[in-house]
């Protein structure tokens, strides 16, 4: 699995942008709720599960979305599963590493 990466200047740091590859450049819908995956805040370079594993390490912050990100999230303890938000079943999560 590839990922779509991006870092911004975050307020506490660097703001990691990681996103599963195969959904970047879509759009999902549900209730009140976007995520719009085509804007250039998701655009980035694409890299390995296994440069990922290294960088999300090292970030404050972390934008992520897709169910493959969140997964590897989720089995490194950076998310509270009850935090996960959910569009039309892709999840979303962001988070501040203390």
């Amino acid at each position: 699995m590839k990922f779509i990466v991006s870092e911004k200047k975050g307020p506490h740091g660097a703001l990691l942008v990681i996103t599963d590859s195969d959904i970047i450049g879509k759009k999902f819908e549900e209730k009140n709720l976007q995520l719009d995956l085509s804007k250039g805040f998701y655009q980035g370079e694409e890299v390995s599960e296994e440069d990922v594993r290294k960088i999300i390490t090292k970030a404050k912050d972390l934008h992520l979305t897709g169910k493959v990100i969140v997964a590897m999230a989720l089995s490194l303890k950076f998310i509270d599963p009850n935090r996960i938000l959910y569009i039309n079943n892709v999840p979303h999560a962001e988070i501040v590493v203390g």
